[in-house]
């Protein structure tokens, strides 16, 4: 398939409880619609927010799935979330997460392109040296990402293991950092 005909969908994992935050983050003023926003403007065709604590209304351009285990961690989050990316047949998936507000469209765009042009079709963002979010991969890598996430284990289990990773400085465009306290 030619690039510019590649289907990204965009994977917001926002079903954790929150408990160091205080409460599930998808409620946090904002964080979801600025999640959202920058997957869509990013490049994503669609976005899948990923539910589990807390059941909230998406904004337009989103739809929601519910991660029946998310208790067990962000392997739960994304096992559901790449479902369904599968079943939207799309090419790439752009994994995020919702308590990083200050990422916006040019960071998932940079990222997105990088991964795009890659042979591996894999590539992270990365800030100041620090690797962060998003995070896309293509789908010939989802089998062997299931595989080897469990429990609070997410996609950077796999990552580590691959050399073919682009990371992609973005930090010219945002900080990047997590917010886990109020």
């Amino acid at each position: 398939m030619p690039l510019s005909q590649s289907i990204a969908v965009g994977v917001l994992l926002a079903a954790g409880a929150g408990r160091r935050y205080g409460k599930p983050k998808v409620l946090v003023d904002g964080w979801l619609e600025l999640a959202v926003d920058a997957l869509r403007r990013g490049g994503c065709a669609d976005v899948v927010v990923v539910l589990g604590a807390a059941q909230v209304a998406v904004p337009p351009g989103s739809s929601a799935v519910t991660a029946p285990r998310w208790r067990e961690g962000l392997s739960a989050s994304v096992r559901a979330g790449l479902a369904r990316a599968d079943r939207m047949r799309a090419d790439y998936a752009v994994l995020h997460v919702i308590d990083t507000p200050d990422v916006g469209p040019a960071v998932v765009a940079r990222v997105l392109d990088r991964a795009i042009a890659s042979p591996s079709g894999l590539a992270r963002a990365s800030f100041g040296g620090r690797p962060g979010h998003p995070v896309v991969i293509a789908r010939r890598h989802w089998p062997e990402v299931l595989s080897s996430i469990s429990g609070d284990r997410g996609a950077g289990a796999f990552l580590r293991t691959r050399h073919d990773v682009e990371t992609v400085d973005c930090a010219d465009l945002a900080g990047g950092q997590d917010i886990d306290e109020p």
